[in-house]
């Protein structure tokens, strides 16, 4: 039975070294007299099992039995973005991932982010503790083995370093996670090991690595179990355009061959897109990728698992993170059942909105990141009215429209990695729209629950204007201005806020009359009165030397439903108008001693 190369991601936090762990690898085997063994293909890097042995030496010798897998196949473009492209039926692409955490700083958003997205999609992890060497005191002798070193430093320092790998213990437990250094695990299946090392140094790369070839030896075997002889199955990386070859895409082969004239399927937003592969292309060995003038190697057949970048007429619209089919010579019915296969993939994780949607709207920049989103989303329990990819479209904001007028709280648009073009921004501001997008799910979250919390607020807040609030205020002596027909009076706001319309009542508790309109102090109507001011009053069905007297209190007259609202309302009162409500009740409960009791 061959087996296929374990195919591990890189996730991390920004400047946590993910790029540096990796760029140390490929030197470290050049150090162990392998110079070119790495094959740099298209975004990934192929390390043959017979590198990894050499960097790990005697570490593997107390692997029981024959090391069976071939190597490893490491994605070379670390972080979200190609985490997320690489996705398959049903989840992750990758086998295993390697979270990068800084043991100085711990735990940053994107770190979170990154448990979080391997949890949804199941996918294991080993922690790579990286910069030890930036820990005060750390000695590094190339000679001695992790371990070795680490039982070398003094007390005071291997005290410190204990203290760091326990704080990032801790964190990992706080969000469910067992987690131990890689030497105390006592069992894989429940504990995340964390293996510290230094990036720049190359310390603790080889135990990294013996801990992931040791969990692919005994838990991997059969799903890395390879089917050269079927149709290649892979997940596009990249879009891109090259100079004498046009639109290409790089992509990540994960079962089975691919070869030159072979008929692609390719998963898009509508009708799959098929065409024939007219050129399979891998950089030669050691060249840069980033380098725009990188020398590719044509080949004609190529096997799983590897990247390759594939030249094919009609890829305009392919996009990231999409699935792929290469067939040879597939009859209509074979072609028309791998089609269904792709796009049925693809309709998994896009939802149509229908007219009764109610939920927030979310777009990414690939499927996989779609999905992502998708599963984090879910699991915070927001419903999800709309999942489409691409950039913010006119057709999209119409539809924002109408899910906000279902409801304010998830009429959104959250987006991952795309863009809002110029000439839309002054219909969204227009409409009054929200659209929150960023580079990181974890913020696009983050930002939602603070829009969603200040929306409450605002909405409580209208809520209270509905509603008559607490107030007390006296008549001021030597300001009445007529006694009836209506009552004009100044009064003191002493307490809370009035306005028009709102009923009045004495101490007794008896209503007496409303507010009828109030004026500032240049004799202009106002709706509201505030505690400190001074207003003049009008009010009805009351006179002067009557009913009220200069110098009386009076109160605002709450309803029992007014006054269980305010209750929830609460956070939104002053301490002075809660104890006014108290100093109301009692009023009220003369008469009636279950007043307001529900």
């Amino acid at each position: 039975m061959a087996l296929r190369k374990l195919l591990i991601t890189v996730l991390g936090h920004v400047d946590h070294g993910k790029t540096s762990l990796l760029d140390k690898i490929r030197r470290s085997t050049v150090a162990a007299g392998e110079a070119g063994a790495i094959t740099q293909a298209i975004g990934v890097s192929i390390i043959p099992i017979s590198v990894i042995e050499k960097i790990c030496g005697a570490l593997l010798n107390h692997m029981k039995g024959k090391i069976t897998i071939p190597g490893f196949l490491t994605i070379d473009t670390p972080g979200h973005a190609a985490f997320t492209s690489l996705r398959k039926r049903g989840g992750s692409l990758a086998d295993i991932a390697i979270l990068v955490v800084d043991i100085n700083e711990g735990f940053k958003p994107q770190t979170i982010e990154s448990i979080e997205i391997l949890k949804a999609n199941k996918v294991p992890f080993v922690v790579a503790a990286n910069k030890i060497d930036l820990q005060h005191g750390w000695l590094y002798d190339k000679d001695k083995i992790l371990l070795k070193n680490i039982e070398s430093l003094d007390y005071q320092h291997q005290g410190e370093f204990e203290k760091k790998m326990y704080e990032l213990v801790g964190q990992f437990g706080e969000l469910g996670i067992q987690a131990e250094r890689f030497d105390r695990v006592q069992d894989y299946t429940k504990q995340v090991a964390i293996v510290p090392l230094s990036a720049f140094t190359g310390q603790g790369i080889p135990e990294l690595l013996m801990v992931m070839t040791g969990l692919a030896q005994k838990f991997f075997e059969e799903k890395l179990e390879l089917h050269e002889e079927d149709n290649a199955k892979g997940s596009i990386l990249e879009v891109k355009e090259e100079k004498g070859l046009g639109v290409t895409i790089d992509t990540i082969i994960y079962d089975g061959n691919i070869k030159v004239n072979d008929t692609l399927i390719i998963g898009s937003m509508n009708e799959p897109i098929v065409t024939k592969v007219r050129a399979l292309l891998e950089p030669k060995e050691l060249s840069d990728l980033r380098d725009k003038k990188s020398k590719f190697k044509h080949c004609k057949q190529l096997l799983a698992a590897t990247g390759v970048k594939i030249a094919a007429p009609n890829l305009e619209n392919a996009m990231s993170g999409m699935p792929i089919r290469a067939v040879t010579k597939p009859t209509n019915k074979e072609l028309e059942e791998i089609k269904a296969e792709v796009q049925t993939e693809v309709e998994e994780v896009l939802i149509e909105i229908d007219d009764q949607s109610c939920g927030v709207m979310i777009k990414a920049d690939t499927l996989g990141g779609l999905e992502a989103m998708k599963s984090l989303l879910e699991d915070k329990q927001i419903p999800i009215a709309s999942a489409g990819l691409g950039d913010v479209s006119k057709r999209d904001l119409s539809t924002l429209e109408s899910l906000k007028e279902n409801d304010e709280f998830t009429g959104i648009l959250l987006g991952f990695n795309i863009k809002v073009p110029e000439e839309l921004n002054i219909q969204i501001k227009n409409k009054n729209l929200t659209i929150i997008s960023h580079d990181v799910i974890y913020k696009t979250i983050e930002d939602y629950d603070k829009f969603t919390t200040k929306l409450k607020e605002q909405i409580e807040k209208r809520e209270l204007t509905k509603i008559t609030r607490p107030c007390k205020f006296s008549i001021m002596s030597g300001y009445i201005f007529r006694q009836s027909n209506p009552a004009i009076c100044g009064v003191d706001i002493e307490i809370g806020t009035i306005k028009v319309g709102d009923p009045i009542m004495n101490t007794e508790g008896i209503k007496i009359t409303s507010v009828k309109s109030l004026k500032n102090d240049k004799k202009e109507s106002i709706t509201i009165a505030q505690q400190g001011m001074q207003v003049p009053m009008a009010m009805p069905n009351i006179t002067i030397g009557r009913q009220i007297n200069e110098g009386d209190y009076l109160y605002t007259d709450l309803t029992e439903d007014d006054y269980n609202k305010l209750k929830t309302l609460k956070k939104h009162l002053s301490k002075n108008e809660i104890a006014l409500i108290k100093e109301i009740v009692e009023i009220k409960r003369r008469d009636n001693p279950v007043w307001g009791v529900q």
